[in-house]
């Protein structure tokens, strides 16, 4: 597996990006090979930890308004970059990349991290991964906030969603910061924009990127549609606090929210919330999506 390792150069001075990398080895189980996995961990190791979660094709950049926000309320918050992303390791082949591939990746970092007692904040990828972290190891999170994202088992998806795979498998260089611009409601920053350009110096950078969209299971022929399964089992019995916080210019997954609230024993009677905003409502929202996850740490804790 060749492995691409981005620049440090790439990431100086970006804008409201004052942190530093923390990095951990992650072995992948199939050949062996170390990848250097990156992550942000700001903020007291005593506080109410909340794992913040990216997908695609963002980065740990997403939250640059909400980590501040969380440490100043005396919370530990801890957003790792998945493989292929942000200063992660990229595999150059995006036949490298599979659903459980990272599944796998993400929870051998999770573990070897030692995360305890987390209140999980996830949107797009970050939510088809990590509700899987939380079925794997419910007995580690203490409540989740679900953001514009899904677990699918290969039954539907909407338009929005069709139109993104087209057009993500048509263009030979994805442009990545204009995509996370188009997904915002708000007009990033031409610096914003770079920002988010920064972990792909050329096209070779971005096999994890062009290869995502096709890794989500919307039919039965798909791969992770089983394991998918599988994990809404044990999130049908998960009763801790569970909060939908969907954003309502959406057109990927409006309406997801619904069968969270539904299904997750968790979700019963919480204050789930419509936040306005597009996509990236990270980019949109920042300090109302801080509020939620507030809410649901004291309401897990009390």
């Amino acid at each position: 597996m060749q492995v691409l390792r981005t620049p440090d150069s790439r990431f100086e001075n970006l804008p409201g990006w004052p942190f530093a990398a923390r990095y951990a080895d992650i072995t992948d189980v199939a050949t062996g090979q170390a990848l250097r996995m990156a992550y942000v961990d700001e903020g007291p190791r005593d506080g109410a930890t909340v794992l913040l979660l990216h997908g695609e094709p963002s980065w740990s950049y997403l939250y640059r308004h909400m980590i501040p926000a969380l440490v100043a309320s005396g919370h530990r918050a801890v957003a790792p970059d998945l493989i292929g992303f942000g200063r992660s390791d990229k595999p150059a082949d995006r036949n490298d990349y599979t659903y459980e591939r990272h599944v796998a990746w993400l929870s051998q970092w999770f573990t070897d991290v030692d995360l305890h007692d987390v209140t999980l904040f996830c949107q797009d990828w970050g939510g088809l991964l990590g509700l899987r972290l939380v079925a794997a190891f419910p007995e580690r999170f203490a409540g989740v906030v679900v953001a514009n994202t899904g677990l699918p088992i290969g039954t539907a998806f909407s338009e929005g969603f069709g139109q993104w795979l087209a057009f993500s498998q048509s263009t030979p260089d994805l442009p990545v910061g204009l995509i996370v611009n188009g997904g915002t409601a708000r007009e990033l920053s031409a610096d914003e924009v770079a920002a988010y350009d920064a972990p792909f110096p050329d096209a070779s950078y971005k096999g994890g990127a062009c290869q995502f969209p096709t890794l989500v299971p919307i039919t039965a022929e798909h791969g992770s549609v089983e394991e998918n399964k599988a994990a809404w089992v044990v999130l049908t019995q998960f009763d801790k606090p569970f909060v939908t916080a969907f954003s309502d210019a959406d057109p990927i997954t409006g309406g997801g929210d619904a069968v969270f609230q539904k299904l997750v024993p968790g979700a019963k009677d919480q204050p789930h919330v419509t936040l306005s905003g597009a996509h990236f409502l990270q980019e949109d929202c920042p300090a109302d999506i801080v509020a939620v996850i507030e809410g649901v740490v004291a309401r897990a804790r009390g």
